[in-house]
């Protein structure tokens, strides 16, 4: 095996609190849950943690705070092998993702916090962070905090990928310092718009564009080519943080040096639908498939 890649993860960290329940309550209703995890979740952290899981070295760059919150998320991400740099400022505390996973189909509803009470401080020692990573994830949340990292990647010619979740004016600045931006289908003003928003994007200035949407292929673009990626037909227990684990493998496979579509988001695909089959934010990460899971550049 050659050296070990590094990935700097820069976004949104959360304390999850996930309860898998056979149906939602209604109004004025409680439910038993069948089981509870408290976790690290947020788009950027869960990303690091896949990038760990496949044996790389992953930062995660999110303002964390002194509070209890806080320090439980940086214990759970230690656990998980993810080194954290603090960018908390002031202000709020870290919030508390409430998650409900239907047992049926593992979909998920999330209540949440966002972090605009959080003041976010950008490391001085950012560059020198550059100097020893391979690729950036960046998830558009805290928009200084963003920026000044897609611009030190940018800088040091280090490899940037943008998850696109919901749309967020930071994205305006942060996709022509992008090399892939990797969204959802919801992304954009109406739902499924892949040639509107993809052909935005690559003028914009990103380099690939790709397009998930839940079950359905991964279909992306460069300014020369088109393809699209198929999801294998698994048994799914839990699709919270699906997306993220898909991101952050995709991100490895560029660490490693892959730049072809296919095999990048091949490779997060494949990685995600493990994941989706196992009930729980960390226990797929105990499957042994997840080693035997491999990408060539």
């Amino acid at each position: 095996m050659g050296e070990m890649v590094r990935g700097l993860f820069a976004g949104l960290a959360t304390l999850d609190l996930v309860h898998r329940v056979r149906r939602r309550p209604g109004v004025d209703e409680k439910v038993v849950a069948q089981c509870s995890d408290l976790a690290a979740g947020g788009p950027a952290a869960a990303a690091a943690v896949t990038f760990s899981a496949l044996g790389g070295h992953a930062t995660l760059l999110s303002p964390l705070g002194p509070g209890p919150i806080g320090r439980l998320v940086r214990d759970d991400l230690n656990g998980a092998a993810v080194h954290t740099v603090d960018a908390w400022a002031g202000g709020a505390d870290l919030s508390v993702s409430a998650i409900t996973v239907l047992d049926g189909t593992g979909e998920r509803s999330v209540v949440s916090r966002n972090a605009e009470d959080i003041v976010v401080a950008v490391p001085t020692d950012l560059p020198v962070l550059m100097r020893h990573t391979d690729v950036v994830l960046i998830d558009g949340h805290y928009p200084h905090l963003a920026i000044a990292t897609a611009r030190a990647a940018k800088d040091a010619g280090v490899p940037v990928v943008l998850d696109c979740g919901s749309t967020k004016a930071v994205y305006d600045v942060l996709v022509p310092l992008a090399d892939a931006v990797v969204c959802s289908s919801n992304f954009g003003a109406l739902p499924d718009e892949f040639d509107a928003v993809t052909t935005a994007l690559l003028a914009a200035g990103a380099r690939l564009v790709a397009m998930t949407a839940g079950a359905a292929p991964v279909r992306w673009r460069t300014r020369d080519a088109a393809g699209a990626v198929e999801v294998p037909s698994v048994d799914v227990r839990d699709t919270l943080g699906a997306g993220d684990v898909l991101h952050g493998a995709f991100a490895f496979a560029r660490a490693q040096g892959v730049t072809d579509a296919d095999r990048g988001l091949g490779f997060g695909v494949a990685v995600a639908s493990l994941r989706v089959q196992h009930a729980g934010p960390r226990s797929w990460l105990n499957d042994p498939r997840l080693h035997r899971l491999v990408v060539h550049p």
